[in-house]
């Protein structure tokens, strides 16, 4: 099934990645997305999308294409329906917002509800084009405000917030019922996020005080104090890895330097890693020369958090 996607504006890339992890990219443009998804009900699993909707058409972002992009399409709304229109900076509307839901109204058969409405209809407009789709899921992003770490049995400061850690877990496209591990799990964030989609997921840490915390927010957690340098994994036995490497010469590490911990991390990453995995690494710097003696790069995202902290992200095969 054709989908389109609102995305969110926190990144310019990575929630396009985000949507691979369902289906097969065929267009974007700024915070939109157009896939071809065989289950459209694994959508509700994604972090950095705002609506997902049932692909209807598109056209030149004008009123008069708009129109007769509505009048081709002859929709039939089933039930009570409201109109939606969104303008994607820098994006200008040919008429007022309201002028067209209105329109939209007019144009689609059925009975217009504006306090009650069981069907949604949404136009897009971004970058010269409007996207017209059929709304299926709002994402509820509230839920991952509720997961907060501070909420949390076990907090320890400068934890991964729930929205990032569930679209890294998105972008290893691991599905339910395999096994996710996290070789730096720390207090489990990632993990929860995991187990949250139906994944069988374990990690590992050498910090025994972060082992006692991370079990603490998940119930019946595996985990293993272990160094991720030598993991006691069986070669090919994970299908999926995400992890967010240490920052700091303060972090607990039984490797002499932490350039050398990155290495052998990444060695024994691709050592429990099954064929075809995915392995997603957040870092403080680049690390992309290190990580190709190792993997294949599929994206390689960067994300600044303040202004002593960018994330480097990248997704490994």
């Amino acid at each position: 099934m054709k989908l389109l996607f609102e995305l969110s504006g926190e990144h310019p890339d990575l929630p396009v990645a985000e949507v691979g992890c369902i289906g097969q990219v065929l267009a974007r443009a700024p915070q939109v997305a157009i896939a071809e998804c065989p289950t459209p009900g694994d959508a509700i699993r994604l972090a950095q999308t705002h609506v997902v909707m049932e692909y209807l058409g598109e056209c030149h972002g004008d009123g008069d294409s708009f129109s007769s992009l509505l009048r081709d399409l002859s929709l039939t709304a089933r039930q009570p329906f409201a109109c939606r229109v969104k303008r994607i900076h820098p994006a200008i509307l040919p008429e007022s917002k309201t002028d067209l839901e209105r329109m939209m109204g007019t144009l689609i058969d059925g009975n217009v509800s504006l306090t009650s409405p069981l069907e949604e209809y949404r136009a897009i407009f971004s970058d010269g084009t409007c996207y017209l789709g059929r709304v299926m899921y709002h994402i509820d992003r509230g839920s991952y405000a509720y997961r907060n770490p501070m909420r949390r049995p076990f907090f320890h400061p400068g934890v991964m917030m729930p929205l990032m850690a569930r679209a890294m877990v998105n972008l290893t496209y691991v599905q339910p019922g395999q096994i996710l591990y996290d070789p730096f799990c720390g207090t489990g964030g990632i993990l929860l996020e995991g187990a949250i989609i139906g994944a069988r997921v374990a990690g590992s840490d050498i910090d025994q005080s972060m082992i006692s915390g991370y079990r603490d927010n998940l119930s019946n957690a595996v985990c293993l104090r272990a160094d991720t340098c030598q993991l006691p994994l069986s070669d090919a036995s994970v299908h999926a890895v995400a992890t967010d490497l240490p920052y700091g010469q303060s972090t607990s590490i039984k490797a002499t330097s932490l350039e050398r911990l990155y290495e052998d991390s990444l060695s024994e990453i691709r050592r429990i890693m099954k064929k075809n995995g995915k392995a997603v690494v957040v870092t403080h710097r680049d690390i992309s020369p290190l990580a190709k003696e190792y993997f294949t790069i599929d994206h390689a995202f960067s994300q600044r958090v303040h202004k002593s902290l960018t994330r480097q992200i990248l997704v490994l095969t």
